[in-house]
């Protein structure tokens, strides 16, 4: 009977840890505390049948203008440093959504402020998945 009991334990144990993680169906969205240099980013998932189906990270001005449409921006930035926000955006995107992990990401050089940051959202915003809480949740911004 001790040993039943055991087994049954460990069973149950091992179902409820395994339920506990899978993200629950529906969007979900997550954005930076501040604007830093004029933008605040922020990154919404779509979950359907336990996976991130769709994602999309940008960031805005305080008018509601996406960095992303920002031609002269894009223009500026793709000549300094290599990359730029419509390039960055996407890639950190499908990085998620081809890991479904937030600690499978990998930086771009060039993006690399919006690189942690995106890191710190998607870890975020899947938290409040597995929670399905579909509330935006605020990640405080790093110290520039």
């Amino acid at each position: 009977m001790k040993k039943y009991f055991c087994m049954m334990l460990i069973v149950m144990t091992l179902l409820i840890s395994g339920c506990g993680s899978k993200m629950k169906d529906g969007f979900y969205t997550a954005e930076m505390s501040d604007y830093s240099f004029g933008w605040k980013e922020y990154l919404c998932i779509l979950v359907k049948d336990g996976d991130i189906v769709y994602a999309e990270f940008n960031a805005k001005d305080p008018s509601g203008y996406i960095k992303s449409w920002d031609n002269a921006y894009m223009e500026n930035m793709g000549t300094l440093s290599g990359t730029y926000p419509n390039e960055y955006t996407r890639y950190y995107v499908a990085e998620l959504i081809e890991s479904q992990n937030s600690e499978d990401i990998d930086t771009l050089t060039g993006a690399t402020t919006s690189g942690s940051n995106f890191t710190r959202l998607a870890a975020a915003v899947t938290k409040q998945a597995v929670r399905g809480k579909s509330t935006t949740i605020i990640v405080e911004s790093e110290a520039e």
